[in-house]
């Protein structure tokens, strides 16, 4: 449920704040009942109208950004350009991102304005699989999949990493699956293992992977295949 002033900006481009006044002068019914409280909580399922016309219920929005590195995974910042900022869209203040990425980490970045979905994604609980491509500084060691299947020990944490995939690429290149999210993990996972990320990309997310098409710094909707398989 959700209270009707919400509802009505949500799905229009009139300000709340307009909303609150127009709900008070009895311009809106609720399955054709006169609702003059702002505050009053209806369904997607109820029929809403304003001025005899029916307002389609709002509908959340869901987008992938490409994002290029020197971008942060924040609403706002001082110093640097926000993944958000890259995002035109009406109400953007509402938009929250759904994963972050590192200043310096391109790629898949989640954002939308449905929290619960967000939180199904970020969730410690889901343990949704992230898959990225790193580029190391010095030669990968025969070693590091099996240290990685294990989990490995960071530096100032009490347990293991959960076990991680990867796929070698070349020398120094290689896919890498995780299904957690610690503070700068990947980076800190090759670290521990004597060696030093110079070059990471996030392409899939569960079952989204970024769009060949997209370019840095764009974005598009997700399908609705894309939402239903973050469950």
């Amino acid at each position: 449920m959700v209270r009707l002033d919400k509802y009505i900006s949500n799905a229009t481009d009139i300000s709340r704040s307009e909303v609150k006044r127009i709900i008070k002068t009895g311009a809106v019914e609720i399955d054709d009942q006169v609702a003059t409280n702002p505050a009053i909580k209806v369904t997607l399922e109820q029929k809403v109208s304003l001025d005899g016309s029916v307002i389609s219920a709002y509908k959340h929005r869901y987008f992938m950004l490409n994002k290029p590195a020197g971008v942060v995974s924040v609403s706002k910042d001082q110093h640097n350009s926000t993944a958000l900022s890259l995002v035109y869209e009406h109400r953007s203040d509402e938009l929250q991102i759904a994963g972050r990425l590192d200043i310096d980490t391109t790629g898949l970045l989640l954002i939308t304005d449905d929290g619960n979905w967000n939180h199904r994604l970020t969730s410690p609980r889901s343990k949704c699989i992230k898959v990225y491509a790193v580029t190391l500084a010095n030669p990968i060691e025969d070693n590091y999949p099996e240290q990685l299947s294990l989990g490995v020990q960071l530096d100032g944490e009490k347990h293991r990493c959960m076990p991680a995939t990867m796929t070698q690429i070349d020398s120094h290149c290689l896919t890498l699956a995780i299904g957690e999210g610690k503070y700068h993990q990947v980076k800190r996972m090759f670290v521990a293992l004597g060696n030093h990320v110079v070059k990471l990309h996030r392409f899939r997310v569960g079952d989204i992977t970024l769009d060949e098409d997209l370019a840095e710094g764009d974005y598009r909707a997700l399908s609705e295949a894309e939402v239903a398989c973050i469950g």
